[in-house]
């Protein structure tokens, strides 16, 4: 019995310490935000052109997350987590001494291929080490950063930025990436999957799907970009993407494994899921703009409006489980998502003549449907 409670609070000590990365990079993603306006007048360019900056880490990890499986297993768990630490936070301290646009860019796409190997490196150890009977908590304690931090970011990166100095945003990643180092040296093992073959043209394939679909997006944001090319882009990906399904599915060791979306209810929660994630992530990103650039606010007051989100998400958590109770999940998913689509829809008619407490109670109840949905995915 000794030794099942060592590997029962090693188990949660992994979960916490995935957790804290999961924290800092879903922090680093949106800390920036409130803070773009105040680094523009430095690089002295538009706000708007620091999405280069956001655009650039997120290609950078839709093409090598696909192969962070297989490198997890070829250097050990140990080794390729502890090295996707320690680029990270190089590379945010890179990005605290920038000056100008061209080498943030660089900066944040250094910075891309630590995140694209930390968290889902992280999320195989906790999968690893962890005990079936406990998998639903690690999920837990991984899942609350993923919620908390899109939303702590701005009003953080708002008041850094807005009393003391933007640099200060990525240097905070020191202390979170020195203490995550050491825990993982300490708690994560040494050894090896068993080697399996690399899937270079599944690699390729998905690698390319993912940059031309992240791409093609972020050109289509753009209003001075042809949409010729932006089209071209998503219908490349369309079709990288149909091709890497077929390989996928031919290929003895797919670096996709699709087995399990053989599994109806896992299917169904991978693609609603993403649908969902997809509109409700939008708004810690955009909503601080709006705030500034459209309402002129300064960092911190449009950062402590999105906070909003926050109480919402928490105010929701004790009663999420006697509304599943009470409700079916097929109910839940279908009313909760439609309103929290129509509270999405309604942050568009917002103008700076709306009172202050309409905009906290629309945000407000934005966070309590975001939180039961992420829940009810989870647990379908």
């Amino acid at each position: 019995m000794p030794g099942r409670k060592n590997s029962l609070s090693r188990g949660s000590a992994v979960a916490l310490l995935v957790a804290g990365a999961y924290f800092m990079e879903n922090l680093d993603g949106t800390v920036m935000l409130t803070a773009l306006p105040q680094m523009a007048r430095a690089f002295h360019v538009h706000a708007l052109d620091l999405n280069v900056g956001v655009s650039a880490y997120l290609l950078t990890l839709a093409a090598l997350i696909p192969a962070s499986g297989w490198i997890a297993d070829r250097y050990g768990l140990r080794t390729v987590f502890s090295g996707a630490i320690v680029v990270f936070t190089a590379a945010s301290v890179l990005c605290g001494l920038c000056r100008t646009l061209p080498a943030f860019t660089l900066a944040r796409i250094l910075q891309g291929a630590g995140g694209a190997l930390m968290v889902p490196v992280g999320r195989l150890a906790v999968l690893r080490t962890t005990e079936k009977h406990e998998l639903i908590s690690a999920i837990a304690t991984i899942t609350w950063p993923g919620l908390a931090a899109p939303l702590l970011g701005p009003p953080l990166g708002g008041f850094i930025a807005t009393y003391a100095s933007w640099h200060w945003i990525f240097f905070l990643n020191v202390p979170l990436g020195f203490a995550a180092l050491v825990a993982a040296l300490r708690l994560l093992p040494r050894g090896r999957e068993a080697r399996r073959p690399f899937d270079g043209l599944g690699f390729v394939l998905t690698g390319s799907a993912c940059f031309a679909l992240v791409y093609g997006l972020e050109r289509v944001s753009r209003a001075q970009t042809s949409r010729g090319t932006a089209v071209f882009a998503v219908l490349g990906a369309a079709i990288l993407w149909g091709a890497a399904w077929r390989h996928a599915r031919r290929h003895p060791h797919p670096l996709m494994e699709l087995r399990a979306m053989a599994i109806r209810s896992y299917a169904v929660t991978i693609q609603g899921g993403a649908c969902f994630r997809m509109g409700v992530a939008a708004l810690p990103f955009l909503l601080p703009l709006l705030f500034q650039l459209g309402f002129g606010l300064n960092g911190f007051q449009a950062g402590t409006l999105v906070l909003a989100v926050f109480a919402g998400n928490l105010a929701m958590k004790p009663l999420t489980t006697p509304i599943l109770r009470r409700f079916s999940f097929r109910a839940t998913l279908l009313v909760n998502g439609t309103l929290n689509a129509a509270l999405i829809f309604a942050c568009a008619l917002l103008t700076p003549a709306t009172p202050v407490p309409a905009i906290l109670a629309l945000l407000f109840a934005s966070g309590l449907t975001r939180s039961m949905q992420f829940t009810a995915i989870l647990l379908t």
